[in-house]
């Protein structure tokens, strides 16, 4: 039961139907929402019904007013398509997802026992039922496993075929409604009514059905509103200059000025950015709760980071033997591996293959060595095995010690044996000092010890993930400050954090505290985002801007966040930062390109205008347009085939780079500014060119 595959940007499937959905939005009540189209609507329809008039009574230039019009309307329709493609591939994933929500049924538990069930119709639940949900059977609905454990297919949700765990108690006792038990059998009380499961939600978002316009969206609709009354009186004045010079100029050159003056290439564009901003985040396999939280991710100031999965690898490896004096490492290395060969953590399987790798030791069947494995417990701390008389432990160090009855102030830890060898506080010292060398370093120490004699201590350590210093400087040269949040004590906690490269550590960290860091630095007008899973995390997901829950996580984390990672990957934090500063980037470079190429267009149409009236302005046609008609016509055409040129643009959005603000501003000015001069010049003339050889002016 894997996620269908939705299909491209630029597929057929998605490109036939926003053909039809950029007519449908020709609808005023659609058009209203982005003001410079829907004034670009308005003044098209004027001119439609001036053209449709001059047919009737036989007015004069019939062929030109018929093309402007016609690529008037081809402007608000490329506007429309490109917002129509955006939404496409939201919608063609929000289908494959429907296709996922099957009418299931659902045993809804009677009694206390697991045969006492009734059979309903999975849509037919309320909040607070309890239902049992077998091997092979789908979840009805969004709950939380009270009893058992399974095996859980997630495909339909997160698209990976992995199956995860799911039990009662913790943090991965949240089911999603629409995934299919594979194994066992769990018991789930109902958390989500019909219509308002998780599935139900992210079908919404993904379609797009409550996209919301961001502070940021609103802002620069504002602006481009602003702009457009500004040069409606601005065109409203030019007849009486061109009457009082004795001229006239015709409604649909007004018009034609009107179009090219406001920016209509970012206000074509603008809702194609902000959905696909969403839509890169879908298609990272995180869902965002607005594109609020989108736009907040680009602005984000302090990153708080969980240490063990996201800045390490989580699985702590064997680095290294260290043997007391008296004792080899190769004789530690021999010890520690048969201790670790029932071990199937990877810590244990990593201590195996250290042994092998360094000392050529090669692993023992334990079934031949006729031993017995010792398992670890909370209580005890430690692990290990007892084969030929012989007994071998491993564990924490204090356990160790208290196991071969060293005095370390807690007594021998529970269920171990002291054994009635006498202690070398020798080695006894010897192994604390290399323990706090380790903890130092950052490293977790294990204590080794053979018949209750010290053999040394085994090094672990934190693997920290390839590359992520480099990405924390990438984050550092963007202003980003960096923060790892650890349980760690403080001196392990400072290794990791120098090693990593993080700008500042919290260690020991308690919900209380991480509540606090994230208001301390709210206070200090920064936005702050951080990830989590927990139902401990719960209170600072919600106080954060940006709220990342796993999905593996519990119900109250994925309510408190703004974001699902339906991958659960604490690492794509730093992504989606990059993704909200790449909808900022693209939104920021096509509005300096949209109103830098006004310049060219200016040039193309002024000119032409006003050249039987004032004849000097001929010497502003710096491009040696043919004719005032030709002039005029080609800045329409570029004005309209420009939005089609730059949607794979907006929709891709501008490559992100990590570089500062005033970088930005100046890289921006350099390419999309004087480009967007550049551009327009060479285009119009290229138009100019085509439309006189096909004589249609």
């Amino acid at each position: 039961m894997s996620r269908p595959k939705t299909p491209s940007m630029l597929d057929a499937q998605i490109l036939g139907p926003a053909i039809g959905s950029a007519f449908r939005k020709l609808d005023p009540r659609t058009l209203a929402r982005n003001p410079v189209m829907f004034v670009v609507g308005v003044v098209t329809v004027l001119t439609t019904v001036l053209f449709l008039r001059d047919v009737v009574t036989g007015g004069k230039n019939l062929g030109f007013s018929f093309q402007i019009n016609l690529w008037l309307w081809f402007t608000i329709l490329f506007a429309n398509f490109a917002e129509a493609v955006a939404e496409g591939r939201g919608k063609a994933q929000a289908e494959s997802l429907r296709r996922t929500r099957t009418e299931t049924q659902a045993k809804r538990l009677t009694g206390a026992g697991r045969d006492a069930y009734e059979i309903v119709p999975g849509t037919s639940l309320k909040v607070g039922d309890v239902v049992l949900v077998e091997a092979g059977e789908i979840i009805p609905s969004d709950g939380e496993v009270i009893e058992g454990i399974a095996s859980v297919n997630e495909a339909a949700i997160t698209g990976e075929s992995a199956p995860v765990i799911r039990e009662s108690g913790g943090d991965r006792s949240a089911v999603t409604g629409g995934t299919q038990v594979l194994s066992d059998w769990i018991r789930v009380r109902i958390t989500a009514a019909a219509g308002s499961t998780f599935l139900d939600r992210m079908i919404s978002l993904v379609e797009g059905a409550e996209r919301q316009k961001t502070p940021n969206e609103i802002a620069l609709n504002i602006l481009l509103a602003g702009m457009t009354i500004i040069f409606v009186f601005a065109t409203a004045t030019i007849p009486s200059f061109a009457t009082y010079a004795g001229g006239a100029i015709p409604v649909i050159v007004l018009v034609a000025l009107f179009v090219t003056l406001i920016p209509t290439t970012i206000g074509a564009l603008l809702s194609a950015i902000g959905i696909a901003g969403m839509d890169r985040l879908v298609r990272f396999n995180v869902l965002a709760m607005s594109g609020r939280a989108v736009e907040a991710a680009g602005d984000v100031d302090t990153l708080l980071l969980d240490k063990t999965g996201t800045i390490t690898l989580g699985n702590r490896q064997a680095a290294e033997f260290r043997p007391v004096r008296g004792v080899t490492a190769e004789t530690l290395a021999d010890a520690a591996q048969l201790a670790s060969l029932a071990d199937e953590t990877p810590e244990g399987r990593s201590i195996v293959v250290l042994a092998k790798e360094k000392y050529g030791i090669r692993g023992r069947d334990m079934g031949e060595l006729n031993a017995t494995f010792v398992p670890f417990t909370a209580q005890s701390r430690m692990s290990g095995v007892d084969l030929d008389g012989s007994s071998i432990r491993k564990g924490a160090v204090d356990s160790i010690l208290a196991h071969v009855g060293a005095n370390v102030g807690r007594g021998a830890a529970a269920g171990s044996v002291a054994l009635g060898a006498p202690v070398d506080m020798d080695a006894v010292r010897e192994v604390q000092a290399i323990a706090e060398d380790i903890a130092k370093a950052g490293g977790t120490p294990l204590a080794v010890a053979r018949d209750g004699r010290l053999l040394g201590v085994l090094y672990l350590k934190d693997i920290v993930k390839g590359g992520i210093r480099e990405r924390f400087s990438e984050l550092r040269r963007m202003g980003i400050r960096t923060v790892m949040i650890t349980g760690d004590n403080p001196i392990t906690a400072a290794a990791i954090a120098a090693e990593a490269g993080v700008d500042d550590f919290l260690a020991q960290a308690t919900p209380e505290d991480k509540l606090r860091l994230i208001r301390e630095e709210q206070a200090k007008g920064k936005l702050v985002a951080m990830c989590g899973d927990g139902t401990n995390d719960a209170p600072a997901l919600a106080q954060a801007d940006v709220g990342v829950a796993m999905n593996t996580g519990t119900v109250a984390a994925r309510e408190a966040g703004n974001m699902v990672d339906l991958d659960s990957d604490p690492t794509k934090l730093i992504e989606i930062v990059e993704i909200g500063k790449q909808l900022l980037m693209t939104r920021g470079s096509l509005t300096t390109f949209s109103i830098a190429n006004d310049v060219a267009k200016y040039f193309a149409i002024i000119p032409a205008m006003f050249a039987a009236i004032y004849p000097q302005l001929g010497a502003l046609n710096v491009m040696g347009l043919t004719s005032p008609a030709s002039a005029i016509l080609s800045a329409i055409i570029f004005n309209a085939l420009i939005i089609i040129a730059l949607i794979p643009l907006a929709l891709k959005g501008v490559k992100y780079r990590a570089i500062g603000a005033g970088a930005l501003l100046s890289r921006n000015l350099l390419v999309y500014g004087l480009g967007g001069i550049i551009v327009p010049f060479v285009g119009i003339k290229l138009v100019d060119v085509v439309i006189t050889a096909l004589h249609l002016v």
